[in-house]
Formats: structure tokens, C-alpha cells, sequence
């Protein structure tokens, strides 16, 4: 199986998708010439056109709102946001109406449109350096998937277009070079399906998007110590697909959630409360969250790279939930 990069993955999903059905259009800033703020549509518009590829404004609830239009109209659009941080521009589009048409309509209208959105950090500052997708998992009428490997960016996103549903598709920008196993056949990867990323029987991780490679850099630091994690990706945060989690909880009885937003009221609460009323009586000891510092990211390089959880303090937090 060839390796490839988390950005050539989606490249490649994009192409052949593109290839496969011709209602399939790009559109977004600079994604047609330039080919996207961080390459991931290099090559397309020489593929397939400026129709096809379709460079618009500076103005995020401007081509949202014509993407919904054009799912509305029979097309399978895939909209790029330079950023999830911009996607706050285009809220109204994304919330109020790519979600909600197919209901408000009674069923009678498909909004089959694909949100992409980069999310993560990098000395970007704290208006550049979010991943919101709490917030959008939160609202009924999206699917929401959030990729943490090459493999399932590729199988997912196929899916994503070929989706007669909204779904907004979180890729981390500092997985974009990661390389993994891919296979150059055809394949698509079912939302709302987690997968058990690798097995143990003391503490089960719960993880998705990039704490999902930090988590198992961390269970393999302490699997030399003798602490064997159980690391499940959630792939999809709507739906939530938690069938897994609980069986491993049935092995562990211990549960770390990693997570890179911040923990007041997001993803690692929903899960602890679920666990917590589905699975009381398994539980040896509380669900353990970990995420960002509740402070907007700093600029400051160092000061940025106590933010997020690492591999050194998700191991530290394991050992003290081992006891």
C-alpha cells in the first residue's frame, strides 16, 4: 500500500470524485490558480477548469450562501474555507440554512454540500488558531467529521461528497504533511463510525483529528512502562458513534478524553456525560478530560506550546488515573 500525505489524500478524494461525477464543482478563495492557502487543490483547475474550480471573492457568506444554492440546484459543491476561524463570517449560511433547508422543506430539498475548513495553530494568533468543532457538532442537520489519519481523510471526504447531507469536514493544517498507508483503489468511509486505533486493557483514550497521533505517541511511551491504552477514534463528532467506547470502558473502566479545544461545554463533556449515565458501573474512577488552556491562543511560540495537550502530558495524566 503506498504512503501517502494527509493533503495528497484529500487531493486525490477530491479527483477522483471530481472525475467520477461531473456535478462535483469546487469553489472557494484561491483554490482554482494558486490552488488553495495550503495546497490541497494544486493541479485541479488545470484538470478541470474554471468551471469547475471556481475562484470567488473575499466574502465567506457570500459563496457559502451560493454553495447551499447550488445544492439546492443539483450540484454536489465542495466549498473551501481558508480557515474555520472564517467560517464565523459565513455562520448564518452554515447553521441557518445548509442545515436546516431539508427540514424546513418538509424533505423535499437536498442540501448535498461538503464544508471544507483547516483548523489548528501555528503562530497564527488568536483570532487564526481554533477548531470550533463543538460548535458544530452541536447543531442537528450537519454531519460533522474531523479526520485524524491520511487513510480515513480520503475515505471519508469521498463519502462527504457523495453525501446527500450537509457536512462540514475539519482537517487539522498540521496533519497536511503527516504521511500514511493509502490505497490507490476505490473506497469511501461511513460516517458515525469510531474505530479502535489500538488496543489495550488499563485506561481507554479517547481522541480524534491530530490528539489522535498524540495519543498514540503517548500509549506508546507508556506501554514501556508496562500501561497498556486502549486509543479510539471518534472520526465523526455528528454522529457520535460511542458503541466502541463503551466496550472498551466494560475492559478498562478507566476513560481519558484528548481533545484540542478547550473543555468548558465541548466535545470531552458530551462524551464524559454520556459514559458517565451509560456506563456508571463500570467506572473505577471519574472520566478524565484534557484540552487546551481556557485562555485565547498566544502569539508567543513558547508560550503557544503549553497550550495544547502533548505527548508528555497526556502519558502524565494516564499514569495519575492508573492511581
Amino acid at each position: 500500500m503506498a504512503e501517502k500525505s494527509y493533503r495528497d489524500a484529500i487531493r486525490e478524494a477530491l479527483q477522483e470524485e471530481m472525475a467520477r461525477d461531473e456535478r462535483v464543482l469546487i469553489l472557494g478563495e484561491e483554490v482554482g490558480v494558486w490552488g488553495g492557502s495550503y495546497a490541497v487543490t494544486r493541479g485541479l483547475y488545470d484538470v478541470f477548469g474554471a468551471r469547475r474550480v471556481i475562484d470567488t471573492p473575499i466574502a465567506e457568506a457570500e459563496f457559502i450562501g451560493a454553495a447551499v444554492g447550488m445544492a439546492m440546484g443539483g450540484l454536489r459543491p465542495v466549498a473551501e474555507l481558508m480557515t474555520i476561524n472564517f467560517s464565523l463570517i459565513a455562520i448564518d449560511q452554515i447553521v441557518n440554512n445548509a442545515a436546516k433547508i431539508h427540514y424546513m422543506f418538509g424533505g423535499q430539498v437536498k442540501v448535498p454540500l461538503v464544508i471544507r475548513m483547516p483548523a489548528g495553530w501555528g503562530q497564527l494568533g488568536a483570532t487564526h488558531s481554533q477548531t470550533f468543532e463543538g460548535w458544530f457538532a452541536h447543531v442537528p442537520g450537519l454531519i460533522v467529521a474531523m479526520p485524524g489519519t491520511p487513510y480515513d481523510a480520503k475515505g471519508m471526504l469521498k463519502s462527504a461528497i457523495r453525501s446527500d447531507n450537509p457536512v462540514v469536514f475539519i482537517e487539522h493544517a498540521r496533519l497536511y504533511g503527516m504521511k500514511g498507508e493509502v490505497p490507490d483503489g476505490e473506497y469511501t468511509l461511513p460516517f458515525g463510525v469510531s474505530d479502535v486505533k489500538r488496543t489495550g486493557k488499563d485506561v481507554t483514550i479517547v481522541t480524534w483529528s491530530r490528539m489522535l497521533q498524540v495519543s498514540l505517541a503517548a500509549a506508546e511511551t507508556l506501554s514501556k512502562e508496562g500501561i497498556e491504552c486502549e486509543v479510539i477514534d471518534l472520526r465523526t463528532l455528528r454522529p457520535l458513534d460511542l458503541a466502541p467506547v463503551y466496550a472498551s470502558v466494560e475492559k478498562t473502566h478507566r476513560v481519558l478524553v484528548v481533545e484540542e479545544d478547550w473543555t468548558t461545554l465541548g466535545m470531552g463533556a458530551e462524551i464524559a456525560a454520556r459514559i458517565a449515565h451509560d456506563r456508571f458501573d463500570q467506572l473505577d474512577a471519574p472520566v478524565e478530560r484534557l484540552g487546551q488552556t481556557e485562555v485565547p491562543v498566544p502569539y508567543a511560540k513558547n508560550l503557544e506550546a503549553l497550550m495544547f495537550p502533548d505527548e508528555p502530558r497526556v502519558a502524565e495524566t494516564v499514569r495519575k488515573l492508573i492511581g
